[in-house]
């Protein structure tokens, strides 16, 4: 007895670490950046280089400047840059790209503390920013496999005005749009893996694109339903940025009202606002109640009271 070592829980060990957690979440996001590149030309790569590259840049420069631990080799900024980028129209000027990253990466992330620190999703966040800064780049598509030339409108902007889309070309991304956000296979395909490397759960994805395909199927029947979630970002948004582990919560039925949510806020965007997508709105809208539902939805300890 004089050799038992008692210390605090959590007592689950793990090999698990930030850096193999987020080399999964590059590897699942593989698949989407390859779709991109094969949907739109080698521009894709260049923007998807860039921004990594700049996340990366600003985080060390923003922790050499600040004297913190550096921390780029835990791969999360490089996580941040590629998301940012597959939210990013291939068009977009190199410079609001990298405006872009700037903002993910020192504004959303290290001034709040860092890794787990802070309250946004950074990639969202920034997305955000750019399309109130830089709404004409930011809404302009190209179309697929010819990145110079313009399309008319998304697939989501199409189905707000009653249009019909192939729903072939959205699940395999013959549409115009996001970089990222147009081949749902692609994205699928990234959701599978994480689930099962555990990196994710299902319970906010299942949730937030159940949320939307019922609301959409009772708007506007099944068609319009499975159309409705494989437009626009949805798959990007609900596979990749609303299952941040610092930004969403931590229970499982947390989880599940969080993708709720989401889905009811994208919904009302889509239907009833100016603005064709709102997956961006709702996960950004979403962070900031995550706290007061994690809180919530916290199991009470065998025998605790209380506080």
């Amino acid at each position: 007895m004089d050799n038992m070592i008692v210390s605090v829980s959590p007592h689950i060990r793990s090999n698990d670490t930030t850096t193999t957690i987020m080399r999964d979440v590059l590897l699942a996001l593989c698949p989407a950046l390859i779709a991109s590149v094969v949907i739109f030309g080698a521009r894709a790569l260049l923007v998807a280089v860039v921004c990594v590259a700049a996340c990366v840049f600003f985080e060390w420069g923003f922790e050499k400047m600040c004297k913190r631990p550096n921390t780029i080799t835990d791969l999360s900024a490089a996580v941040t840059g590629l998301i940012l980028a597959l939210n990013l129209p291939v068009g977009i000027p190199i410079w609001q790209a990298i405006f872009g990253s700037l903002v993910a990466i020192v504004v959303v992330k290290q001034l709040f503390g860092g890794i787990g620190h802070n309250f946004a999703n950074p990639a969202i966040t920034a997305r955000i920013v750019m399309l109130i800064a830089f709404a004409g780049p930011m809404t302009t598509w190209a179309a697929p496999n010819f990145a110079d030339a313009v399309s008319g409108a998304t697939p989501l902007a199409q189905l707000g005005a009653g249009e019909s889309v192939s729903l072939a070309s959205l699940f395999l991304g013959n549409v115009g749009g996001s970089m990222g956000e147009t081949s749902a296979l692609a994205l699928l395909l990234g959701g599978i893996y994480l689930i099962v490397r555990k990196v994710i759960s299902w319970h906010t994805p299942v949730a937030f694109i159940g949320t939307v395909f019922v609301l959409a199927l009772i708007k506007g029947g099944l068609t319009f339903g499975v159309a409705e979630i494989f437009a626009g970002g949805l798959f990007l948004g609900a596979i990749f940025m609303a299952t941040d582990y610092s930004t969403t919560p931590s229970t499982k039925s947390g989880q599940l009202i969080f993708g709720i949510g989401c889905g009811l806020i994208t919904c009302l965007i889509r239907f009833f606002g100016n603005y064709p997508e709102g997956v961006s709105f709702s996960i950004l809208l979403m962070n900031i109640l995550t706290p007061y539902i994690s809180k919530w939805t916290a199991s009470k300890p065998l025998g605790g009271v209380d506080a």
